[in-house]
């Protein structure tokens, strides 16, 4: 399956950056002392609030965007609404960088999502240390005593932690980890197809005070509006944006009269 064929790359990659970089440098470079930008907070707001992702590829579609400058598409989603923007940073399959959530820390005030696949402790130090805000856990990846302790060490570090979801188990996974965010991946990871009634079923068993994000295949107002009626305003959105002539327009169109 592809979802293990990209944690295989992941584990190999982490051993690479691992013995280039070991954690007592990745605690001495100077983003890993900036105070945390508070991506919860970010999100926690009235009205509806979107993270806009920053992705140039993914390994069903392929390259999304031909013409890919990260920091200049942060700066636009900035400049057009964006609660707070989500960076991938794997390489073989997102054609994503580490190195660009550095240099969007450094143009744009908004928090920033380590998204990728975090299957290590030296990738929270890694996060940390070039900029992020928060990180991305993958409930489907990672064991359940596993996932409660990479919750922990995030905290640690000053990480705040998005565990992503697709089924009931793994939200009872990261209830039991101690989520304070849930985010309902509407899309499989194992198949990579998409259904928006993934966040109908399972948002009932949600309990109160967990932020929820609606992730994958939201193109429309009328579908995000379809979500705000059922109580979800805060949406992850990535492909739509991506594939945009204007992602700062097509991210304001998305936003029209629902942000307070």
């Amino acid at each position: 399956m592809i979802l293990d064929e990209i944690a295989a790359h992941v584990r190999e990659e982490i051993e690479t950056r691992r013995r280039k970089i070991p954690p007592s440098a990745l605690r001495e470079r100077p983003l890993f002392h900036l105070p945390s930008r508070r991506f919860e907070e970010s999100l926690s707001a009235k009205g509806r609030r979107i993270i806009a992702e920053i992705k140039r590829a993914s390994p069903s579609k392929g390259v999304i965007r031909d013409e890919f400058n990260a920091v200049e598409i942060a700066k636009l989603y900035a400049a057009n609404g964006a609660s707070a923007l989500s960076v991938l940073t794997e390489n073989r399959f997102f054609q994503g960088h580490l190195e660009y959530l550095e240099k969007i820390k450094r143009e744009v005030p908004l928090p920033l999502l380590r998204k990728d696949f975090i299957l290590d402790r030296y990738q929270l130090l890694e996060s940390r240390s070039f900029g992020a805000d928060a990180v991305l856990l993958i409930a489907a990846l990672l064991d359940p005593v596993f996932l409660k302790d990479l919750l922990e060490e995030a905290k640690s570090v000053l990480l705040d932690a998005l565990i992503e979801i697709h089924t009931e188990t793994e939200l009872e996974s990261a209830l039991q980890a101690g989520a304070r965010m849930v985010g309902i991946n509407n899309r499989d990871l194992r198949t990579f197809e998409i259904d928006l009634g993934t966040t109908e079923r399972l948002l009932p068993k949600v309990p109160s005070g967990i932020v929820v994000v609606c992730e994958s295949g939201i193109e429309t107002v009328e579908q995000i509006q379809r979500f705000e009626a059922l109580g979800v305003h805060r949406f992850l959105i990535g492909e739509t944006l991506m594939r945009a002539r204007d992602p700062g327009a097509k991210l304001r169109e998305l936003l029209m009269n629902g942000q307070s």
